[in-house]
């Protein structure tokens, strides 16, 4: 039986995924916008991919392992939403929910980490 925990947390970073390739595809047509957006497309959907691949992990390090990718995902991908604002590219009320969630799933994947590090290897 799946954890609604995990389930939950795949369903949202596929919507953050999704929310990333919809922004990227609205960005102007320019040099700066493919430069930069192709760094915000490859770090806002890794995210998704290192938690699936965390929630196959075969041992608590390994786990951890995942979900510090991710994190360092998420921390990429707000640099490049800060960046992608700050040279007027987007405007901030286009990224303001794509940082919420980046800053949620910070949070989420952080207390994660440190549950599993006080805790014996088991299935997340």
């Amino acid at each position: 039986m799946k954890d609604h925990g995990q389930e939950d947390l795949a369903r949202r970073t596929r919507a953050f995924a999704l929310a990333v390739i919809r922004l990227y595809t609205a960005l102007p047509r320019s040099t700066l916008s493919y430069v930069l957006g192709r760094q915000l497309l490859g770090s806002g959907t890794s995210v998704g991919a290192h938690y699936r691949e965390a929630r196959r992990a075969k041992s608590n390090a390994d786990f951890v392992s995942k979900i510090e990718g991710a994190l360092q995902e998420l921390d990429e991908t707000a640099y490049w939403l800060e960046l992608l604002r700050e040279v007027g590219l987007v405007q901030s009320d286009e990224v303001d929910g794509l940082m919420a969630e980046s800053n949620e799933l910070i949070s989420i994947f952080v207390s994660v980490v440190k549950r599993v590090k006080a805790a014996p290897f088991s299935a997340v």
